[in-house]
């Protein structure tokens, strides 16, 4: 069997994920390329190896560019540190305005305290670079090729992530509002309430994307061997838990029975690991590719690839 249904016109995200080296960035490459024949596709990796540019054979970068050789496919690897430094310079104001106007901190100690990374939000703005791109609409899919799972699981743990941060300040600014009012005063609304409100609209633009099962799926990439099950029955599990759409699942580097000891020997392993998979991961649909001779890497290799992938001529 080959992967199905990723050209439908309402799906727009598709994310690839996995154990590291399973083949997961192959995968995700092999689908833009797939889904550009006919579609405006963009490829985007959150990986901060960032092996996609080393996949296809030439430079991507922190900017949306086409890629050369490819009709109607362009990517971009998303830089966190980039996105994190973005939303500090946009919103330092407001950030800095609720620990003012809510702690005994001063001028130096909010410095410090704003410079200081904040676990998880380099995640945050990732996902939310990405969820800008869509609502830009200037692409009909989005290819993800996101890191290995711990990363990818914080990646889309993120929406949750970002409620806890906004609490916290909306909690600090509420008790702002309560003193004003305590002093007779009467509260007006100002940027800072507008920037946790727009912070709010965000995780629950996220959080529909990721639960649309009609707008956003995400496949899975594993191999035949019993660290990278274990790994993926760990993923597939968190996957549910966010409610996150799975159909389908890639299991990569199969090896052909062949007529050597060592391959019929490796093939029996594998095979009883394949079978293991299709039990336990029974409600998705698996597609096994056979491992590749040489690298997949370069657009030749990846179009031979996306056709065994797809079973396209």
């Amino acid at each position: 069997m080959s992967l199905t249904g990723l050209r439908e016109p309402g799906l727009k995200l598709i994310l690839f994920g996995g154990k590291g080296g399973v083949g997961k960035t192959t995968c995700a490459a092999s689908t833009a390329l797939y889904c550009a024949q006919g579609t405006k596709t963009l490829l985007i990796s959150t990986d901060p190896a960032h092996s996609l540019a080393d996949s296809l054979g030439q430079d991507i970068g922190d900017t949306i560019r086409p890629v050369k050789g490819v009709e109607n496919l362009s990517a971009l690897e998303v830089k966190a540190e980039k996105a994190m430094t973005g939303f500090k310079t946009r919103y330092e104001k407001e950030i800095k305005l609720i620990f003012d106007n809510s702690s005994y901190l001063d001028a130096d100690d909010i410095n410090a305290l704003f410079s200081l990374p904040i676990p998880g939000m380099d995640e945050v703005m990732s996902f939310k670079t990405i969820v800008d791109l869509i609502e830009a609409n200037q692409f009909d899919k989005y290819i993800v090729d996101t890191a290995p799972t711990g990363h990818a699981l914080r990646l889309l743990n993120m929406p949750g992530l970002l409620d806890e941060w906004i609490k916290v300040l909306a909690t600090m600014r509420w008790k702002y509002h309560r003193i004003v009012n305590a002093f007779g005063g009467q509260y007006r609304a100002d940027t800072t309430d507008d920037f946790l409100l727009e912070m709010k609209k965000t995780v629950k633009r996220i959080k529909n994307l990721l639960k649309d099962a009609q707008r956003c799926e995400f496949v899975v990439v594993t191999i035949p061997e019993y660290m990278a099950m274990a790994e993926t029955e760990r993923l597939i599990n968190s996957l549910k838990s966010y409610g996150i759409t799975m159909r389908q699942l890639v299991i990569n580097n199969v090896l052909e029975p062949g007529k050597c000891g060592f391959c019929r020997t490796r093939r029996k392993v594998q095979q009883k690991w394949i079978d293991a998979m299709a039990d336990r991961f029974r409600d998705l649909r698996a597609t096994l590719m056979d491992a590749s001779a040489g690298e997949v890497q370069g657009l030749a290799a990846l179009m031979e690839f996306k056709n065994k992938l797809f079973e396209t001529p």
